[in-house]
């Protein structure tokens, strides 16, 4: 009886003294270690695939109203001409997506040396201020990052290199071009057939996209990837013609600026490299 009782007394010292070497190395309840990030949603799990959203920018900008500095569809005859990047989205194969994963404010000095990519490719299509996940409102790419890219874990552990990928990954991907060039361009009176649009990009990247639309006209449109940035197909690209938001015929509208300017597709070049 007493062997058993000293045993007992070991193991519970044992124990004991292991929890304490180990919580030495554990983050605080809410923190990351070695990162100064708090609030961690530990409900949501990892995700299965990325999905790149991309923008037309004729759809979007019909709804101007008002004109600020921050909004690309008040650019006049340099307002963009092409997809651009509405956000690169961790996603479930569920249909389902993780969101505002950790707190890590956005800072825009940590991707001030990508500033002439994302203002090109990745620009805010809007003079509002979008919430941000803890309160408050912040900026485009502050609400892409915090609201996405911090689901982008393991991936992804910092800004910059979330919004490099991505703007890389865009350039690689030129959905732009690859419509242009099978005769899809803009125009405010032609109607093009969106199995045509779909059958384009699955020849390009052997993928099935994802496409949105919105009063007729292609909203947009989405290409996925593993987590090695190899393309697949989005889990919403199955029945892509049958889908409520997209009629069999599709337009792809040219927007003309608040200064009356006509704007054209235009691609980017392959000299568009980061």
């Amino acid at each position: 009886m007493a062997f058993s009782c000293r045993r007992s007394l070991l193991v519970l010292e044992f124990l004991f003294v292991t929890f304490l070497s180990v919580s030495a190395f554990l983050p605080e309840t809410g923190r990351l270690a070695g990162d100064d990030v708090i609030e961690v949603n530990r409900s949501q799990r990892e995700f299965d695939y990325f999905a790149l959203s991309l923008q037309w920018p004729g759809t979007y900008c019909r709804g101007t109203r008002h004109c600020c500095s921050k909004n690309a569809c008040c650019r006049g005859s340099n307002a963009p001409t092409h997809f651009t990047i509405h956000g690169l989205w961790p996603d479930y194969n569920d249909g389902s997506w993780p969101s505002c994963c950790y707190r890590s404010d956005f800072n825009e000095k940590e991707i001030s040396t990508l500033m002439d990519g994302l203002e090109k490719y990745w620009p805010s299509l809007s003079c509002g201020s979008p919430s941000s996940c803890h309160g408050g409102k912040g900026s485009f790419w502050g609400h892409e990052w915090e609201k996405h890219g911090t689901c982008s874990s393991p991936v992804f552990h910092d800004e910059y290199n979330y919004f490099l990928t991505t703007l890389n990954i865009y350039l690689k991907h030129n959905v732009t071009d690859v419509l242009y060039k099978a005769g899809y361009v803009a125009s405010n009176s032609d109607k093009y057939p969106l199995g045509g649009i779909v059958t384009a990009i699955q020849n390009a990247f052997h993928i099935n996209p994802e496409v949105v639309c919105k009063k007729g006209a292609i909203d947009e449109i989405r290409i996925c990837f593993y987590k090695d940035f190899k393309p697949r197909d989005c889990v919403g690209s199955k029945d892509v013609t049958s889908k409520k938001s997209c009629p069999k015929y599709v337009s792809l509208p040219e927007y003309t600026p608040l200064d009356g300017e006509a704007m054209f597709l235009k691609m980017p070049s392959d000299r568009d490299v980061l």
